[in-house]
C-alpha cells in the first residue's frame, strides 16, 4: 500500500512537470520562430492579456544580471536551485508529505526547469531576434546567437499596468509559492503522531 502511495504521488508530480514544460516550451518556441522582437498582439482577442515578445537574460518577470559573467552566474544559480528542488521533491514524495505541498513544490521545480531549458539551449539552437527584425530561425547553418548557459529566456504574456513581461514558467512558480502561502500549516506543522511522548514507568508495590 505504502508504495502504490509513492508512486501514484510521483505520477502527479511526473504530469504536473510535463505538462507545465510543454505548454511553455511549446509556447515559447511557437513565439520565438513565428514573431519578430517586439511584435505584440492581443491574446484570443482579450484586451486584458496579450501577446509581446521580448527575452530576457535573467530571472523571472524580465529581472536581470547583467553581464556575461552576470548570466553565466544565474544560470549556475539556477542548475544548482533545480537539483536541489529536485531531491527536495522527492524527499517530500518518499515521506507523503501533503498533497498541495507536494503541488506547490512541482510547479516551482517545473518552472524552474522551464526557465533553465531557454538558458542552457536556446542560444545553441536559435538565431538571434532582432527588434522588428528577421523570425529567428531554428537550428540555423551559422550556429546559434550563443553558446552553452548563455540563451536568452523568451517572454510573452503581458498585462496593462504591469510593466513586467512574463511566461508560463514563471506563473507555475509563482502559483507554486502563493500554495506554499497557503498551505503553509501542513508545510510546518509537525503531526503529533511524529512526536514520542514520554512513558510513564509505573511500578506494583505490595505492602
Amino acid at each position: 500500500m505504502q508504495e502504490q502511495t509513492v508512486y501514484k504521488r510521483f505520477i502527479m508530480v511526473a504530469s504536473i512537470v510535463m505538462i507545465t514544460l510543454l505548454l511553455d516550451q511549446g509556447l515559447k518556441i511557437w513565439v520565438k520562430t513565428h514573431l519578430t522582437y517586439g511584435e505584440e498582439f492581443p491574446l484570443f482577442g482579450w484586451s486584458w492579456i496579450s501577446i509581446h515578445f521580448v527575452e530576457n537574460n535573467g530571472m523571472a518577470f524580465g529581472f536581470a544580471l547583467q553581464g556575461v559573467y552576470g548570466k553565466l552566474l544565474l544560470s549556475t544559480f539556477r542548475i544548482l536551485a533545480v537539483s536541489f528542488l529536485l531531491f527536495f521533491v522527492h524527499r517530500l514524495i518518499v515521506e507523503k508529505a501533503n498533497i498541495l505541498v507536494l503541488i506547490s513544490f512541482s510547479l516551482i521545480l517545473s518552472g524552474a526547469l522551464g526557465n533553465i531549458l531557454d538558458s542552457a539551449f536556446y542560444g545553441i539552437i536559435f538565431s538571434e531576434s532582432y527588434y522588428h527584425g528577421d523570425i529567428a530561425e531554428a537550428f540555423p547553418e551559422n550556429g546559434g546567437y550563443s553558446g552553452f548557459l548563455r540563451g536568452k529566456v523568451v517572454d510573452m504574456l503581458h498585462i496593462p499596468y504591469f510593466k513586467p513581461v512574463f511566461n508560463i514558467a514563471d506563473i507555475a512558480i509563482t502559483f507554486g509559492v502563493i500554495l506554499i502561502i497557503f498551505s503553509y500549516k501542513q508545510f510546518f506543522h509537525l503531526e503529533e503522531n511524529q512526536v514520542e511522548e514520554p512513558k510513564e514507568v509505573r511500578g506494583d508495590f505490595e505492602g
